[in-house]
């Protein structure tokens, strides 16, 4: 197939080996936040918080959380262009919805009238996937899973390279980049750049992906 969103999602592969040399310029950059802004989530209720590691400072400490665990992941944390932390509000609220339906009355997504019917009757959705202790975290980290894979669609079109690293350390990475969280919690990462030439073992391997037939059912 030649269309070029197979061709995008055939190049696409999991990096393994990062060229520190080379960094993503600013203008792709700049497409990569904005792709992830617009990224879909369910009631448009975009529960997440995006915290793009770029400078040597946060780069190092994003190499210190991995202190206690997956260390198969710590060179990417220098050696990648960027790092991404995918961060998901665990305890969602209605008046962190309401900042959501706020901005779409203000920016003419959505009529003033239906203010109160949006957010009472929307929000319920959020309401069935709530404990009582108001621990929704389950349901708000999967909204960023779909951040997730369109961020990665993106850097395909833009010919850069990334690892999905569900291998991080939640627990220390909350202490370490702790004001940025700001009580967010951080199960996966995605470090981004171009890989090392000769040392990426996986890059330009055959895509290998079960058959359509196996996975995929037309009624």
């Amino acid at each position: 197939m030649t269309h070029q969103i197979i061709k995008d999602l055939t190049s696409r592969y999991t990096a393994k080996k990062y060229d520190a040399t080379k960094r993503i310029s600013a203008e792709d950059m700049d497409v990569i936040k904005e792709a992830l802004r617009l990224s879909a989530s369910s009631i448009n209720s975009q529960p997440w918080k995006f915290i793009v590691i770029e400078s040597d400072a946060a780069k190092q400490r994003f190499h210190d959380s991995f202190a206690n665990m997956h260390q198969f992941n710590q060179p990417h944390a220098k050696e990648a262009s960027h790092t991404i932390l995918f961060a998901h509000n665990p305890n969602y609220s209605k008046d962190d919805y309401r900042q959501v339906v706020d901005t779409e009355v203000s920016s003419g997504h959505l009529p003033a009238e239906m203010y109160d019917t949006m957010l009472n009757g929307a929000f319920g959705f959020v309401e069935l996937n709530t404990d009582e202790a108001g621990y929704n975290g389950q349901w708000t980290k999967a909204q960023t899973y779909i951040a997730l894979g369109n961020t990665l669609h993106v850097l395909a079109r833009l010919g850069i390279a990334s690892t999905p690293m569900e291998g991080v350390d939640p627990e220390l990475l909350g202490e370490i980049f702790k004001d940025q969280l700001d009580g967010y919690v951080c199960d996966f990462a995605l470090a981004l750049g171009y890989h090392k030439e000769g040392e990426d073992y996986n890059y330009g391997l055959p895509k290998s992906r079960l058959a359509q037939e196996e996975i995929i059912e037309v009624l």
